[in-house]
């Protein structure tokens, strides 16, 4: 079983920064797809972030201020995220897939005021 934790979430005032991290019990493979949900109360479950094969992948609503990045040495996946707006708080998580099987963290809270 491949478990991940999520840590670094908190509570900014708007156009501060936050940096989160996924520390992921296996070595992560370049084939391998990381990513990071995001889900508030009432809305749809978004994909904020992925990367995998050596692509990224950003919604619009984030591209340009956030920024997924993995240290392979620590088997530790990021999500930089500067410019911060009230409508980014959320709980965020991490997942990853390989192959057929996908494992997700239990998630990190983000509250960003204005």
């Amino acid at each position: 079983q491949v478990q991940l934790v999520e840590s670094g979430g908190g509570s900014v005032q708007a156009g501060g920064s936050l940096r989160l991290s996924c520390a992921v019990s296996r070595r992560i493979f370049d084939s391998d797809l990381m990513g990071w949900y995001r889900q508030a109360p009432e809305k749809q479950r978004e994909l904020v972030a992925s990367i995998s094969g050596g692509s990224t992948n950003y919604a619009d609503s984030v591209r340009g201020r956030f920024t997924i990045s993995i240290d392979n040495a620590k088997n530790t996946v990021y999500l930089q995220m500067n410019s911060l707006k009230p409508e980014d708080t959320a709980v965020y998580v991490c997942m990853t897939k390989r192959f057929a099987y996908a494992f997700w963290g239990q998630g990190t809270q983000v509250t960003v005021s204005s």
